[in-house]
């Protein structure tokens, strides 16, 4: 259960990140070169209004499966350690 909990929370930090710097970019070009970078990985993002939702929702869930396994693995480690 911890590790669900760290994915939802390492989720929502990244999405939220992405989508307030998105509205942030359109409104005055700060961090751009990030977004740049960020709408090479993630397909259909672009600095916008739609893109700062379709940003949020990539970065949610990109980042809520790469949290979880790493999670995952570390517990199935570290029990197996004791």
């Amino acid at each position: 259960m911890r590790t669900k909990r760290l994915a939802v929370t390492f989720g929502i930090v990244w999405a939220a990140t992405v989508f307030l710097t998105t509205l942030l970019s359109v409104y005055t070009g700060y961090g751009k070169l990030f977004l740049d970078f960020v709408a090479s990985i993630y397909p259909g993002y672009s600095i916008s209004l739609l893109g700062s939702v379709i940003g949020l929702v990539y970065a949610f869930f990109d980042m809520f499966v790469g949290v979880y396994i790493v999670s995952w693995v570390y517990h199935q480690v570290s029990a197996n350690l004791k």
